[in-house]
C-alpha cells in the first residue's frame, strides 16, 4: 500500500490546500493529513480544523494535534511525553516530530510527501532517514499558479474567503457577536452602526418584527418559533457576512420574554438559549427610557438588563458592557471584538479515521 503525507496548519483550509490534497489522493492508496500549529492562529482552533478535514476528507487518515492531545496520548499509551515544535523552530525539529507522529501515533511510515514548498526535498530526505526507506517528495503548484492564494493573505483579508474558501469552511470563519440589552438601550442602532463599521451584515430581531405584525399579540408557542427563525436567519446571513456577523438579539432574549410573559419556558427554547456566540455585548441603560408604543417601562428595562447579566455570569460567558453615545459604543465594541480570544480551549484534539 502506497502511503502519502500532507502536513499543514490549514489556518484556514483553502482551495489551494484542497487542490494539493486532491493531487496527493490521486497518487497514493492511503493519505495521511497531519495538522498542527504552535501558536494557534486566530479563528482556526484545532477542533475547527478537525471538523473541516473530517467533512472534506472522510476517507483520509487525519490527525489534528495540540499539546493537550499529545499529553493525553502519552497518558493513555505510556509513550514518552511530547510537545509541539514552535512554528519558527528549526526544520529538523519539525521533521523529527512528524516522523515520531507517524511511527508512534499512527503506527506507519510514508512513501511520498506532497508539498507546494521548496523545503519538500529536505523534508522527504529527513523522513527517509527516520524510516530507513526511500521517501519521495512530490511537488505541486509551487508558484501558486493553479490557486493563487495563501493562508496568510486570507487571514489578513477576510473578504477573500468568498473566492478561495469552500462554504463548509467559510461559514465557520464568520464569527457571531450577540447584542443584548433591555428595551430602549440602543441595541438595534448599535447593531446597524457596528455592522457598517465592520463592513459586514447584521441580523434584525425577528421577535420584534413578529410582535409588530401581530399588533402585540404573541402566544406561548410563538416564542420557540421566534428562536428557531432567528437562528435560521443568522445561519443564512453567515453565507454572505465577512469576518463578523452582528446579531441584534439571541435566543436568550426570547427566553427572557417567555418567562416574563408566560412564566414558563419550552425546554427546547431553554436549550437554544445556550447557543454559542463568539462574543457578547450588553448595552447599558444609561440614557432616558424612550417609549415607542411597543415597549413597557423603565423598571422593566432595568429588570431585563439585570437578568441578562445574571444569566451570562451564571454561564461564565465573557461579555462587554458598552455605554455612552452611539459612536462611543461602536468604538468600545470594536475594541472588545479586537481583543476577543478566538482560539478557544480545545481541551486536547486528536482526530483520526482509518478507511
Amino acid at each position: 500500500m502506497l502511503t502519502g503525507l500532507v502536513v499543514g496548519k490549514f489556518a484556514p483550509l483553502h482551495k489551494g490546500h484542497e487542490a494539493l490534497i486532491a493531487f496527493a489522493q490521486a497518487q497514493c492508496d492511503r493519505l495521511v493529513i497531519l495538522s498542527y500549529s504552535k501558536p494557534e492562529l486566530a479563528g482556526c482552533p484545532p477542533d475547527r480544523r478537525a471538523v473541516w478535514l473530517a467533512a472534506l476528507y472522510p476517507d483520509a487518515l487525519r490527525l489534528v494535534l495540540d499539546d493537550a492531545a499529545l499529553a493525553a496520548f502519552a497518558a493513555r499509551t505510556g509513550a514518552a511525553p511530547q510537545i509541539l515544535p514552535d512554528n519558527d523552530a528549526p526544520d529538523e525539529e519539525h521533521r523529527s516530530f512528524v516522523a515520531w507522529v507517524c511511527r508512534a501515533m499512527l503506527g506507519l511510515t510514508v512513501d511520498r510527501v506532497f508539498t507546494s514548498e521548496a523545503y519538500g526535498e529536505g523534508f522527504a530526505a529527513s523522513l527517509a532517514r527516520h524510516f530507513d526507506h526511500p521517501v519521495q517528495h512530490v511537488m505541486f503548484d509551487r508558484d501558486r499558479v493553479r490557486v493563487p492564494i495563501c493562508a496568510t493573505r486570507l487571514r489578513a483579508d477576510p473578504a477573500l474567503h468568498r473566492s478561495f474558501v469552500c462554504p463548509t469552511v467559510r461559514r465557520d470563519l464568520v464569527r457571531r457577536v450577540a447584542l443584548l440589552g433591555g428595551e430602549s438601550t440602543g441595541k438595534t442602532t448599535l447593531a446597524a452602526a457596528l455592522a457598517q463599521r465592520l463592513g459586514t451584515l447584521w441580523v434584525p430581531e425577528y421577535g420584534r418584527e413578529l410582535w409588530e405584525e401581530r399588533d402585540g399579540e404573541l402566544w406561548f408557542d410563538d416564542l420557540l418559533a421566534i428562536a428557531r427563525e432567528q437562528i435560521a436567519r443568522e445561519d443564512d446571513a453567515r453565507e454572505d457576512a465577512t469576518g463578523w456577523l452582528v446579531c441584534d438579539t439571541s435566543p436568550l432574549v426570547t427566553m427572557f420574554y417567555s418567562e416574563a410573559i408566560f412564566a414558563r419556558v419550552d425546554p427546547e427554547l431553554g436549550r437554544l438559549a445556550r447557543r454559542h456566540y463568539d462574543a457578547t455585548i450588553v448595552c447599558a441603560a444609561d440614557f432616558a427610557f424612550v417609549q415607542d408604543g411597543t415597549r413597557q417601562d423603565d423598571a422593566f428595562r432595568d429588570r431585563q438588563g439585570r437578568w441578562y447579566r445574571d444569566q451570562l455570569d451564571r454561564a461564565e460567558i465573557s461579555h462587554s458592557i458598552v455605554r455612552g453615545t452611539v459612536l462611543a459604543r461602536v468604538e468600545a465594541a470594536l475594541s472588545y471584538l479586537g481583543s476577543v480570544d478566538m482560539l478557544g480551549a480545545s481541551g486536547g484534539v486528536e482526530r483520526v479515521l482509518t478507511r
